[in-house]
């Protein structure tokens, strides 16, 4: 089958989860999860898949372990396609991409880039053409200062203080979330945000080390 987006039944299933976070809810409205939010999920990724790469959907149970709150269920539904992130929840739908949380030697890698001129100046040009498609760039766990061995005054401290750096985009809930329309935003948003994945690539790289948390 062809993805045609979400049905009213899918906003409806988070909210009830929402209001009701319970094996008992789960169990109750499991047929209209699997056949209303994960089964349109998993068309749209089968066909943007074809595009950006391999996908994977995240389970919908929260992981508890090191959680004060206990609720067993995550309230939104979230997939990876590539580089990509995208997610649906009772507010609509959003999609991300960059890269969130930088492990300690790709946090090196990053700051060397964006404190080079060519390279940094690239960032600077790459982040302004995706917003001027309306698409927020924006840092994690950004720094208050600036990081150890770059001056304060850096031309570019705002970009030297990212821990980690996503484009990211929201829709409200609108009648075409319930239609094929809705794939024409996720593939906007992941044609426009690409140039930011390519430079992360290129400048970053992959890293087998923990995420950064200091």
């Amino acid at each position: 089958m062809s993805f045609d987006g979400w049905p009213a039944e899918a906003l409806d299933f988070y909210e009830g989860l929402e209001a009701d976070n319970s094996k008992a809810y789960w169990t109750a409205h499991k047929a209209v999860y699997d056949q209303k939010v994960l089964g349109p999920m998993s068309e749209l990724m089968e066909e943007l898949a074809l595009e950006f790469g391999e996908f994977k959907i995240f389970r919908p149970y929260r992981d508890v372990r090191f959680s004060k709150d206990k609720s067993p269920y995550k309230t939104n539904i979230g997939a990876v396609v590539g580089d990509g992130y995208i997610q649906l929840s009772v507010d609509g739908l959003a999609a991300g991409s960059g890269m969130y949380a930088m492990a300690p030697d790709q946090l090196d890698r990053y700051r060397q880039a964006v404190a080079s001129d060519d390279t940094g100046q690239e960032l600077e040009h790459v982040i302004s053409g995706i917003e001027r498609q309306e698409i927020a760039v924006h840092g994690h766990a950004v720094l208050k200062t600036a990081p150890r061995g770059y001056p304060a005054d850096h031309p570019r401290i705002g970009l030297l203080r990212y821990k980690g750096v996503v484009a990211w985009q929201e829709w409200p809930v609108e009648p075409w979330l319930g239609t094929s329309a809705a794939k024409q935003r996720v593939v906007a948003f992941l044609a426009a945000s690409r140039p930011l994945c390519v430079w992360l690539a290129a400048n970053v790289g992959r890293s087998t080390e923990e995420p950064a948390r200091t």
